[in-house]
């Protein structure tokens, strides 16, 4: 037909004609399915539309919106119902209302995609907008207890660092950081550069403060970083209640509110000690805020982020400054010619770290050991690695001194046992060289030790409560901090012999990754492997023996319990370093018989449940137990145990199995601090005879003591101090009459002290922070009948109104004076 049309077999008018008709002839018969598809769409959005008008009476949206979209319905409708209506007879009208057919729906097709799609993306932007308000009414509202949640260094920096010698990069670092073109800025150098104490320093800059005011915050990132851990941190440390978090998109997401909701005010971050490998998680913390800056500690420069200041080695007059002021502070002490503290200091090569440690352990030494040092560093003469200057710290630790039979650097060396940038406690190390070195059981030989290494400059030991004059030998409020150079140096040493004759072994499982001779020598642990090997391997391999008396492990979130079967016969002190919600002790630990002290810590956020603790029950030699952040499941008989440590942890289930007087009958110590859910003491714990301190401290919920107290007939400590709940204390304290130490401090709701209080033979009676005391039982005159000074220490409010006008002779009244830095003691609250 094309042919006919196209020749000129007709006229071209005719053949425009009947074109004409052919194509109102094919309109025609695509009208019917035109029409049905509209009424398809029709039908499809009426019920849609009823629902979006009943939602948009709720939430009071403008009507005008869904009138337009009805307005659309209806028109089509009605076009629909005309066209519905014409016969075959009227086919010839069919193109004219297939066209408005069309029409109608592509006008219906254009308002849904564009007017209602714009619509429902402002909706959902009000929606986003609401759900943020909501959340910063949430947040201030947790915030509000902290005057708007602006707290000093509220994660980490817990004081204002000293910098001699490094005045000129502060001014630099404190230039670079508050240009308003500078969003993210790395200060990076070598190790023991001295990056994050610049990175603290920074933190108490009076132009940053003006700045920035107190929304200052400091994280320590380290070697494995995690992210939830990090995040979880901040909420705390900003007064708020902490999220459980579903994903890592939901830790970004609810990071970015709380970071949103602190940007009212400018925002300083600092993430300190930030590894190769991590930009990710920096840039997670990238929020594009007015006034919101990043500052990034590292040994590298990460160039990804633009901007980045480099911490140059200290120069000779600066360096032999600080050297001088560390070697040189005693006077009584040789003093050496000035060509040899020189040779020392460029011995240094400007590393603040090595001239600190060199500095320290060369006070109070003879010429001989100062020589022997310059001779020593002149045989290394660059510094450009780590590797460099962990040889350079290395020298200061070969003159470190023998005490109580036990050298020094032995127990520098057990530093290496914990995780990086992490608290030692205190307590922990006591516990551990009481048993391994046979040091004496009250701490101070330990304090001794730790004193020294602090003096080398080797440690730092942070106190987060401390009561002036308080020498009653109480050290849990006491932690060591390592700088990670150090305790790098210190796993170096203790790998120096092989595997099978190392004092120490420190093994890391981060999911299922495994140690090569793990894997190798546990054959149930190779994948892949045929059957007949596997079999082979069974029957010709032996599984690997630890022949140290120490064993730590540390193990990640993703840790899946995967034990291998080894054999540490000779371990006397197991440390277990954990992240995972869930925690089973290893089965070997039932084969552990030469055991005796076992820490086990979680550095995770939350509580861990640890489980299979009855495998313990066999462990005769087991001494000490400390446990911290963990919810205890029942304990397990264990009856020559002589001191169990509680911290920060959940014990409603701990003594459900048996007493604790049945379970460890031999206890002579007992500590439990910061565990919110103990509402009493354990049942039977009165019925410990052996025990000689009591310690339940920072457990708020304790509101009152048993009555059968006094049945401790040989305890000598009992501290109760911030237990805020408790009201009283029962007249049968007058029984306890070993009793030397009384510590009810910060007991915020004692309104009396026991009547016969004046009975017992106190030397030290802490009555600091009992506001609500408000009188003094007669009693108290009796002290004047001890043979010894009894030390009272209180408010100086207390002193005025209770113990000013009595005249005991032998009562010597001291006002104290606390300190206190919670900051940095993660999840007090969790």
């Amino acid at each position: 037909m094309a042919d006919l049309f196209e020749g000129g077999a007709v006229g071209a008018l005719m053949g425009e004609v009947l074109k004409g008709a052919i194509s109102t002839i094919k309109k025609g018969l695509a009208f019917e399915p035109t029409l049905e598809s509209n009424i398809e769409t029709l039908n499809s959005l009426a019920p849609l539309v009823e629902e979006i008008k009943k939602y948009n009476m709720l939430l009071d949206r403008p009507r005008e919106e869904i009138e337009r979209l009805e307005s659309h319905m209806r028109a089509g409708e009605e076009l629909v119902r005309k066209c519905s209506k014409l016969g075959r007879w009227r086919m010839w009208s069919f193109p004219y209302y297939q066209s408005k057919l069309q029409s109608k729906d592509g006008a219906l097709q254009k308002h849904l995609s564009v007017n209602v799609s714009v619509q429902n993306r402002r909706d959902l932007m009000e929606v986003v907008d609401g759900m943020r308000k909501v959340l910063e009414i949430l947040l201030n509202g947790e915030f509000g207890r902290y005057s708007g949640y602006q707290l000093m260094g509220l994660c980490g920096a817990p004081q204002e660092p000293a910098c001699m010698g490094m005045e000129v990069p502060l001014s630099k670092l404190r230039i670079e950081l508050l240009k308003d073109s500078v969003s993210v800025l790395v200060l990076t150098g070598l190790g023991g550069s001295g990056k994050s104490t610049l990175a603290k320093k920074i933190c108490w800059d009076p132009q940053v403060i003006g700045k920035f005011g107190k929304n200052i915050f400091f994280v320590t990132v380290s070697k494995t970083p995690n992210l939830k851990t990090i995040v979880e941190t901040l909420f705390e440390h900003c007064g708020c209640r902490v999220p459980k978090f579903q994903t890592d998109e939901d830790v970004v997401n609810r990071l970015e509110v709380l970071l949103r909701v602190l940007g009212k005010h400018p925002i300083l971050l600092v993430l300190d000690d930030v590894w190769p490998g991590s930009e990710d998680l920096v840039e997670k913390f990238k929020i594009k805020i007015p006034d919101y800056k990043i500052l990034v500690t590292s040994r590298v420069s990460f160039p990804r982020f633009g901007t980045s200041y480099q911490l140059d080695k200290l120069d000779h007059v600066h360096a032999e400054s600080l050297f001088r002021h560390i070697a040189l502070k005693d006077k009584s002490s040789y003093i050496p010619e000035k060509n040899l503290v020189d040779e020392i200091v460029k011995g240094c090569k400007g590393s603040p770290l090595a001239l600190k440690v060199i500095a320290g352990s060369l006070c109070n030494q003879p010429f001989e050991v100062w020589q022997n040092m310059k001779e020593r560093l002149q045989r290394e003469s660059i510094l450009e690695s780590d590797t460099d200057l962990l040889f350079r710290l290395q020298q200061s630790l070969d003159i470190l001194e023998t005490k109580f039979s036990i050298n020094e650097k032995e127990c520098f060396m057990d530093l290496g046992l914990f995780p990086e940038d992490q608290r030692i406690p205190v307590a922990a190390l006591i516990d551990m060289w009481a048993e391994l070195y046979n040091l004496n059981e009250d701490g101070s030989n330990a304090m001794s030790i730790i004193h020294d290494l602090i003096t080398r400059n080797l440690i730092n030991v942070i106190v987060t409560r401390k009561v002036a004059k308080d020498t009653d030998m109480y050290y849990n409020n006491h932690f060591v901090l390592v700088h990670d150079l150090l305790r790098e140096l210190a796993i170096h040493l203790s790998k120096e012999k092989t595997f099978e004759q190392r004092e120490r072994v420190m093994i890391e499982l981060n999911g299922d990754n495994r140690p090569e001779w793990w894997v190798r020598l546990n054959p149930l642990g190779i994948i892949g492997r045929s059957f007949s090997y596997i079999l082979g391997m069974l029957y010709t391999q032996k599984q690997p023996k630890v022949a140290a008396r120490i064993l730590s492990i540390s193990t990640d979130e993703t840790f899946t319990s995967d034990w291998c079967d080894m054999q540490p016969d000779e371990a006397e002190v197991l440390v277990l370093n954990l992240l995972s919600s869930q925690y089973s002790l290893p089965e070997f630990t039932e084969k552990m018989h030469k055991l005796k002290v076992l820490i086990v810590t979680n550095y995770g956020f939350h509580r861990s449940e640890l489980n299979m603790f009855e495998r313990l029950g066999s462990l005769t030699n087991l001494k000490r137990i400390r446990l911290e952040k963990v919810s205890i499941p029942p304990l397990c008989i264990l009856k020559n145990l002589r001191k169990l440590s509680i911290h920060m942890c959940n014990t409603c289930h701990a003594f459900d199995t048996y007493s604790i007087s049945d379970a460890m009958p031999n206890l002579v110590e007992m500590s439990i601090d910061y565990c919110k859910d103990l509402v009493k003491f354990p049942d039977g714990l009165c019925n410990i005879t052996p025990l000689k301190k009591l310690s339940i401290t920072n457990c708020h919920s304790l509101s009152a003591l048993p009555q059968d107290l006094a049945k401790l007939e040989n305890l000598e400590v009992l501290r109760l101090c911030s237990c805020s709940d408790l009201v009283g204390m029962p007249d049968s304290v007058k029984g306890l009459d070993k009793l030397s130490c009384l510590d009810i401090s910060d007991c915020l709701n004692l309104t009396k002290l026991p009547d016969d209080i004046g009975e017992l033979k106190l030397e030290k009676l802490y009555l600091k922070g009992c506001s609500q005391l408000r009188e003094l039982p007669h009693s108290v005159v009796k002290f004047e009948n001890l043979k010894h000074k009894i030390h009272v220490i209180c408010d100086e409010e207390m002193v005025a109104s209770l113990w000013e006008n009595l005249t005991i002779r032998n009562l010597k009244i001291e006002i104290s004076t606390v300190e206190v830095n919670l900051n940095w003691l993660p999840g007090v609250h969790s």
